[in-house]
């Protein structure tokens, strides 16, 4: 598996094994090329490692080469912490006070994961630090986007991750209440390359948003594609502006309609959740300006996510609904026209799901949130061979495949499995 040049300007040469940001594949789609990754695993079973992680943090690991990177707490310091593929710890670095979790599960000061190039690793906290490390965890810059740019007036806890583009990274901060915008650092020195304000008038809270930006081509042009106050944007990665619009999510401006599960995209669609996880919609991509009465493909109602981003394959969509009393129920859509092609349900449990699926090859792997991760073969038909396994601690991050291993983070633990 090679991809650079949709996701990351050609920055980045990602070999297989490598798994470089929160969400795998040249456009964050929750895809892997198939592995040997176990479909059955326990404290028992096919478990090659475990680490006890030093405090809490929700964000998922990032791998690369050799090496493992991971934010949590550090005592009451926001940390960085790297582990070999045998689980060994190679460095550590803190940076300033953490601001802690307003969630008590699902919450910490370490939700939004890292994302590497392979020279360098970025990161971005709740406090809202933003800094850059060597692979060797040599701090190389850092700065401070509530210090700079003004209060985090989201509800809840920060969620969006960085994402790298033509040399920068960019960080999205949507809120309803506080200063909004996307912002780009120049990835060597830090130094602010361009900050643009996106501002849309919304409903109470419906302008929060928790999402995290795709770098994926629209119209021949490489685009950070961003989702959140009920519009789907796209911005020039050279200076930030504003390229096209498309609304009509949330017309009537209902309030509570935050976002947290990302938009996905495959062969120039954008699939975005909404609406609390009772809504998706297919929008294509690119024009330019408001393209809303020409952009929407279709929409449904009743069926979405609300928490867990959608995985994406060869121009299908794998919805997992996490909530409500349709959670556990996995959809294969045609996305391009949002049909529903099979859906199978998953057993039954008390607990939702905030981890996105992971798909690598054809077995698909749904975490949910009391440490229990499903893992089924997909056919044309459905999931089959579905297999339950306990982990017994808290995991709210997403699944990790690489070089035949999968990793977990738990509230207490990063696991290592591998046949």
């Amino acid at each position: 598996m090679m991809w650079g040049a949709a996701a990351g300007g050609g920055e980045w040469a990602v070999v297989a094994g490598d798994f470089p940001a929160w969400r795998s594949g040249p456009e964050f789609d929750g895809f892997v090329e198939a592995q040997e990754t176990p479909m059955e695993f326990s404290a028992d079973k096919n478990l090659a490692w475990k680490v006890a992680l030093p405090g809490y943090g929700c964000s998922t690991p990032v791998v690369w080469g050799e090496r493992i990177v991971v934010t949590g707490a550090i005592g009451d310091r926001d940390g960085v912490l790297c582990y070999d593929l045998r689980g060994r710890e190679l460095w550590r670095a803190t940076f300033g006070k953490l601001r802690p979790g307003r969630g008590q599960r699902v919450g910490s000061g370490a939700n939004s994961s890292p994302v590497t190039d392979g020279k360098h690793v970025f990161v971005y906290f709740k406090s809202g630090c933003v800094a850059a490390l060597t692979m060797e965890g040599k701090v190389v810059w850092k700065t401070n986007l509530i210090e700079r740019y003004g209060e985090d007036k989201l509800w809840w806890d920060q969620g969006t991750s960085p994402v790298l583009v033509d040399g920068k990274v960019v960080v999205a901060v949507m809120q309803t209440e506080g200063e909004s915008y996307l912002v780009a650092f120049d990835k060597p020195t830090g130094k602010e390359v361009w900050r643009v304000s996106r501002v849309f008038e919304t409903g109470k809270e419906s302008g929060d948003a928790y999402t995290t930006p795709l770098v994926c081509e629209v119209d021949g042009k490489e685009t950070i594609v961003c989702w959140g106050a009920d519009h789907l944007t796209g911005h020039d990665p050279r200076t930030g502006r504003l390229l096209w619009s498309c609304g009509g999510f949330n017309p009537g401006k209902k309030g509570m309609w935050r976002v947290i599960a990302s938009a996905v995209s495959t062969k120039g669609i954008a699939v975005a959740p909404y609406g609390r996880g009772e809504h998706l919609a297919g929008i294509r991509m690119g024009g330019s300006g408001d393209v809303t009465s020409e952009a929407w493909l279709w929409k449904r109602e009743g069926i979405g996510a609300d928490s867990s981003t959608p995985a994406v394959h060869g121009g299908r969509v794998y919805l997992l609904i996490d909530q409500g009393k349709l959670r556990g129920t996995v959809h294969c859509l045609e996305a391009a026209t949002g049909r529903t092609l099979w859906k199978s349900r998953l057993p039954k449990g008390a607990q939702i799901y905030y981890a996105s699926p992971l798909l690598v090859g054809d077995k698909l792997y749904c975490a949910r949130e009391d440490g229990t991760v499903f893992c089924g073969r997909v056919t044309d038909d459905g999931l089959v061979d579905v297999k339950a396994n306990e982990l017994r601690e808290t995991v709210i991050a997403s699944p990790v495949a690489t070089d035949g291993k999968l990793l977990i983070r738990g509230s207490e633990h990063l696991y290592c499995f591998e046949d």
